[in-house]
């Protein structure tokens, strides 16, 4: 639960807890690019290799739920360290594999294990002070981000050169190595004794049931991850095809175009802190909601793919970091169990949004994808609206009611 005594966080370990959230997100993609290579390798059907990336998924759900929530009773530093050295020793499996059945175990470990991020991330806000908090998630959710969208360029250029199983080689090699780096500077905190797995559990179902800010924000990642997983599950589609033409490697090139995104991501943070969350995320919604429009009318234009891109990473990346600053204000002996709700949710829009995208795809090619992704957001902006006029109204309502008291 709540630590008794927090340390003070640096701007270096700040920088280094960014780095790691990257580092470890980035083991649920480096697959997607080489699963033709892995294919090949291993002799087996294009229905049979979609096992591996529907595995490393279904392991990060189950992550989500096992581990996350134990970062509010064990020490962060024990767990995240635990979890990087089985992470490690996955990736080596991986390496290793000689038939899809290991590989399919191992990627699952994989997915179980990077739930890093989501223990790093509620740890840096209990450090956090409470004025810079949504700075500071904001820099921990860019490393994020990053790792993301470059996971995919990076694996494509190491697997293409030196085959598949270096790039699994090179990912364990760095997950050992921050085992070093993060013993070495997370500090220890002392935390309130656990009641037990099952209780904590179940108070996820309290927490969802008692808390309206939780159930809000959820949904809103959940529709804007939606929307961003339906673009990027289907880019592919689109680049391959007239007019653009483009291989593998070149559709890998628009991560590093979405990072222009991630770079706004302390800013967003720094004015959620000054001008409330709420400010933010009606911002952010309306930003996604915009990029889709840009790749509607104009996605087979390089330019207004480009800027498509830009805006809806950049959307996407506010909308993240709103959210999660706004639910680590309901207090932080909960932030661990808050941060399992809202990225389950999150991983479930992310799902929902792919699953639909390849359905658009099929009946209306790129028109049908970015219909899905407005719709996503038609459905989140139009929460948002009940939400902010559900407020006004208790608002005026309780203001009424105190005038009221006053003059009787």
């Amino acid at each position: 639960m709540q630590n008794k005594t927090t340390p003070q966080i640096s701007p270096k370990l700040v920088w280094t807890m960014a780095v790691a959230c990257g580092l470890t997100v980035a083991n649920l993609y480096y697959n997607q690019p080489l699963l033709g290579q892995i294919k090949h390798s291993l002799g087996v059907s294009v229905s049979a290799i979609g096992l591996i990336p529907f595995f490393t998924q279904l392991g990060y759900a189950i992550g989500l739920l096992g581990f996350v929530p134990l970062g509010d009773f064990i020490q962060g530093r024990k767990l995240i360290v635990g979890l990087l050295a089985l992470e490690s020793g996955s990736l080596m499996v991986a390496s290793i594999s000689s038939n899809l059945f290991v590989l399919s175990i191992a990627t699952f470990a994989i997915g179980v294990f990077t739930v890093i991020p989501q223990i790093l991330i509620p740890l840096a806000a209990n450090l956090a002070p409470p004025d810079k908090r949504g700075q500071i998630v904001g820099l921990l959710m860019g490393g994020l981000l990053v790792g993301i969208l470059l996971a995919r360029t990076l694996s494509g250029f190491i697997g293409s050169y030196y085959g598949w199983r270096s790039v699994y080689i090179v990912a364990a090699i760095i997950m050992f190595l921050l085992i070093g780096i993060l013993y070495k500077l997370l500090p220890e905190i002392e935390l309130s004794p656990s009641k037990g797995y099952l209780t904590i559990l179940k108070s996820l179902w309290e927490i969802v049931w008692s808390e309206k800010t939780i159930r809000e924000s959820s949904l809103y990642g959940a529709m804007g991850f939606g929307a961003f997983s339906a673009f990027w599950a289907t880019l592919i589609f689109l680049v391959t095809t007239p007019p653009y033409h483009y291989g593998v490697q070149e559709a890998g090139l628009f991560g590093l175009v979405g990072v222009v995104g991630a770079i706004a991501a302390p800013l967003v943070g720094k004015i959620a802190d000054k001008k409330g969350p709420l400010i933010t995320i009606g911002i952010s919604l309306t930003i996604i909601t915009l990029s889709f429009v840009v790749l509607m009318f104009f996605g087979y234009n390089i330019l207004g793919l480009i800027i498509g891109v830009i805006l809806l990473d950049l959307g996407v990346q506010a909308n993240q970091v709103s959210n999660q600053t706004r639910i680590y204000a309901i207090g932080p002996k909960i932030r661990n169990r808050l941060t399992t709700i809202y990225m389950f949710s999150y991983f479930i829009g992310g799902a929902a949004g792919s699953y639909f995208a390849a359905f658009a795809w099929s009946v209306d090619r790129w028109q049908g994808v970015t219909f899905v992704g407005i719709v996503f957001m038609a459905v989140a902006i139009l929460r948002f609206i009940i939400s902010i006029f559900t407020k006004n109204t208790n608002n005026k309502a309780h203001s009424s009611l105190t005038s009221f008291s006053s003059n009787s």
